[in-house]
Order: structure tokens, then sequence, then C-alpha cells
């Protein structure tokens, strides 16, 4: 059984790491899995990028050429925004694999047109790593609910019209896509609810299954030992939040902490307290949480991010919108309780009160309380320390993960699965 996964590229991190890991839990369980990108920063011999010097640069600037319209809206909002237009595709490099299926994931960034899509001749798995696929752009609506119709009057291009980029991208889909028939697959249960209500995959065969990490890189160690690594003191708390520009993304919800720290202040913890960041280095004109804060910028390796987990007492999740974050994963793979808003897919990450806390959406009190409750009890804290390592061993290992697309690549093809 030969698969060829699809992802603009293979940098740690995101959607990426969760292809990349979905291709090597499959090669462990001997599938031929190879995957092609536009940008390969990897020496893996099983990832094929751009194989000439010219198509190298090509790959380097369509990003860029890719949002270039863009620049003729008034954007208030500088939010992620693909409208995939340019010329140009992979897929001529699909037959030299000549795969089986091919499995999609996020390929935005230019890297494969819209209308490309249609070219396909293979069955097609599409693992969805946001929502960008049944939307006129965004990767998330932002709670904007229009890509249920058909987009337009888009709030992240400020349009009021109709018929602005939004409509268009939506359009090239439909048009495009009416003979593509993907098979669905949604790492959250609330991502699958929203590709049901959507216009354009709303007939499609949907199946949930969440990312799969690698338990024996993501695993819980002595706190004092990682304390030491990083140089930070041994007695104190830490609430790490950490995400890709962690400090620069709104929809992260950097924004809450300070909100979030001045009504722990209340708590007698407080004083113990301290914050860190992974993601970003220190923004210009930082604010003043009223704690001390380290910033430990960008993380590139697995290793810097097990050591960050297992320093941290609590995870903090403040976004506002979000489908089933690797670093939720990774964290309670280490053993370490989460804190989040209950939106989107942290209702299948976190078990309130089980395995983390899980507060009123958009409510810094009830965030900073669930934090509170998590640390204030150290026979309480050592069983949800103990809860979030076994469900990650339970529903979030790379091997199942592996196993239960293989058990779907037999389905589209025709096997037994008995």
């Amino acid at each position: 059984m030969k698969i060829l996964h699809l992802n603009t590229d293979d940098i740690f991190g995101g959607a990426a790491n969760a292809a990349f890991r979905l291709n090597y839990g499959l090669r462990q369980i001997s599938v031929d899995s190879k995957m092609l990108v536009q940008a390969k920063k990897s020496d893996n011999i099983h990832v094929y990028g751009p194989d000439s010097k010219l198509n190298r640069v090509w790959s380097k600037i369509r990003p860029a050429l890719d949002i270039l319209p863009l620049q003729l809206c008034r954007r208030k909002n500088k939010t992620i925004y693909h409208i995939q237009w340019f010329p140009g595709s992979p897929l001529k490099n699909i037959s030299l694999v000549n795969p089986d299926i091919i499995h999609l994931h996020w390929i935005c960034d230019g890297f494969i047109r819209i209308e490309a899509l249609k070219k396909i001749k293979k069955p097609v798995v599409w693992t969805l790593h946001d929502m960008w696929a049944f939307t006129g752009g965004c990767n998330y609506s932002e709670g904007c609910e229009r890509y249920k119709s058909s987009c337009g009057k888009c709030p992240q291009l400020s349009s009021l019209k109709e018929r602005d980029f939004s409509r268009w991208v939506w359009h090239r889909k439909y048009k495009a896509w009416q003979n593509l028939n993907p098979t669905i697959v949604t790492p959250s249960r609330w991502l699958a609810e929203c590709v049901k209500e959507s216009s354009l995959f709303y007939n499609k065969k949907i199946e949930v299954i969440p990312n799969g990490i690698n338990l024996q890189n993501f695993k819980p160690m002595d706190k004092s030992i990682a304390r030491e690594l990083l140089n930070l003191p041994k007695r104190k708390k830490f609430v790490l939040f950490g995400a890709i520009k962690a400090t620069g993304d709104t929809r992260k919800g950097f924004q809450y902490l300070k909100p979030l720290f001045q009504k722990l202040k209340e708590n007698s913890l407080s004083k113990d307290i301290e914050i860190i960041v992974f993601g970003s280095s220190e923004p210009k004109n930082a604010p003043n949480f009223g704690v001390p804060i380290h910033y430990m910028g960008r993380l590139h390796d697995e290793i810097s991010l097990n050591i960050a987990y297992n320093v941290a007492d609590v995870f903090v999740l403040p976004s506002l919108q979000e489908n089933l974050p690797n670093t939720g994963l990774e964290a309670m793979a280490c053993g370490t309780p989460c804190v989040a808003f209950n939106i989107g897919g942290m209702s299948d990450l976190i078990e309130h009160k089980k395995t983390g806390y899980l507060a009123k959406p958009y409510e810094s009190e009830d965030l900073a309380r669930g934090i509170a409750w998590v640390l204030e009890n150290e026979g309480r804290y050592q069983k949800l320390s103990s809860n979030a390592r076994k469900k990650a061993e339970q529903e979030f290992g790379m091997e199942l993960q592996a196993q239960r697309f293989v058990m779907l690549y037999k389905e589209l093809l025709g096997f037994k699965t008995g």
C-alpha cells in the first residue's frame, strides 16, 4: 500500500509536525508512506521537495505571490488568509510515486492551486488542520458563519461587498471540486461539526482521527532536573504558554495573560508563580504581568519542548478558536495538566477536573480560577498529572493514529478489515 502525503512543508511545528509524525508512524507499521512538500527542511529520505534550484527559488516566493492580491484589500485584521491562485502545481510529481492514495494535509502558502486538485485521479484523504478547506480563504472563521453559505462580506477582509475575495475563493472551490470526493478527516469533533455545516463539504464522508504524538519523545521527567537544565528556580510554580508566533497571533490568546495574572494576584499562590513563553521572543513594549516572565523564543526540536513542558506545573491555552492543538497533546504526554477555554476541540483534549480545567469561554477570571485549582492542592495535582499522561497514552499515541489511518485506507481500497 503506497500513500503519498502532501503538506506545504516539513518544518517542525503545527500541521507540518502532525503530518510528519503520521508519515513516520505509517512507515513504522510497514506502510510505504512518502511526503511531497513545497519547502523541505529536513534530511528525511522519505520527504520529497523541489528537485531543482529554480523550483526551490519558486517555493520560497510562492507564499508571497499567493497573498499579493490581498494588498488590494483594506484589511484591519492581518490574520492568515490564503487564496491559492498562483499557477503551477506539484501534482505532476505524483506519477513518480504512483501511490494508491493521496493524503492531503495543509496545502496553503501557494503550494497547490485550488483548481489543480480536480486533476487527482486517485482516492483522496484530506486531514483538515484548520478550517481553510471549506472557507473563502481564512484558516479560522473567528465566529463568522458565512462559510455555511457562500462567504462574501468577509470580516477578516474588512469587506462590505458580497462579491469580494472570499466569495471568489469560495466559488473557485465549489466549481473545481464538484467531482472531487475526498474522505475528510478531522482531529477534533468540533471541526467535524463545522465541516458538516459547511456549504462545500457537508455531504462528504467525515472521520474523526486525533493527531498522534511520539510518547517516547514526550514523557514526564524530574522537574528539578528540567529546571536545572534551563537555569530556572526549582521552588517556583511555572505557568507555561506557547505556540507558533505566540505573542503575535491574537487567536492564540496572549492578550488574555495579563488580565489572567491580575486575577491570580488575589490568590496566595501568586507570589510563587512565574511565566514561561515559548514560540516568540520578548515583544517590543512587552506587557507587565506583575510576575516574572521568561521568553524562550522559538523551540526547534522535541528535546527542548519536552524539557519546557516538564519545567511547567500547568500549561495554559487561552485560544479563541482551536482545532486540537499539538502543544496541548505534548504537554499532557509530559504529565502537565492543561487549562483552557472550553472552545473548539479543547474538550476532546481536556477532561474537566480530571486531566485539567476547562474555563468559561473568554473569561480570564475563570481561567485564573482553573490555574489556581490545579496548583493549590498537591495530592490533586499529582492525580491530574497522572491522568493527563494516561489519556495521552490511551488516545493520542502515534501508533494508534497510524493504525486508524491504515484501517481507513484499506476501507477506501476495498480491503477486508475483518
